[in-house]
């Protein structure tokens, strides 16, 4: 009859290899299940391919987890809450608005105009151009629009809508 101790080990292997495939890498964009992700700001399903976001960060003692966003306002406001905001860990990603690539959002250059899906209308994109935005400023943007635009208990007709 055949040895069975081998099989506690082989299950070990069978054990690992698939908690490994199944972990978050502990670094870069990951995956998003389209259509089927939630926004972490506005709980909104990420569908535009072209202007979502990923966050990953989160205090020091714990595992960054990356957080999921709809458009690059939701992901700067929601950043802009958290105390580890500045941590020189805290990774940021959008897609690029024009072919979906995931860019590093502080080093992506922002182009006004863009239909997005929470309205703040900025496209990134890997390279400057004539009128775009670096971070900083599309960041004051995001926060600007969100002041004029999201007001409770205001009526908004009034209020012009910027391009």
């Amino acid at each position: 009859m055949p040895s069975t101790k081998w099989w506690p080990k082989l299950w070990l292997v069978f054990a690992y290899a698939l908690l490994v495939a199944c972990s978050e890498p502990q670094t870069g964009a990951v995956d998003v299940k389209w259509d089927r992700d939630a926004c972490e700001r506005c709980r909104m399903v990420l569908s535009d391919r072209m202007h979502s976001a990923q966050v990953r960060g989160g205090p020091a003692e714990r595992k960054a987890k990356v957080k999921m966003f709809d458009d690059v306002g939701c992901a700067v406001l929601w950043l802009d809450k958290q105390d580890w905001k500045d941590d020189a860990r805290t990774e940021f990603w959008v897609n690029d608005y024009r072919d979906g690539r995931w860019i590093d959002a502080r080093q992506a250059w922002y182009v006004k105009g863009q239909i997005t899906p929470m309205e703040f209308g900025l496209g990134a994109q890997d390279a400057a151009a004539e009128g775009a935005l670096n971070y900083t400023q599309a960041a004051e943007y995001i926060r600007e629009r969100e002041a004029k635009f999201n007001q409770r208990g205001v009526d908004l007709r009034g209020l012009s809508h910027e391009h």
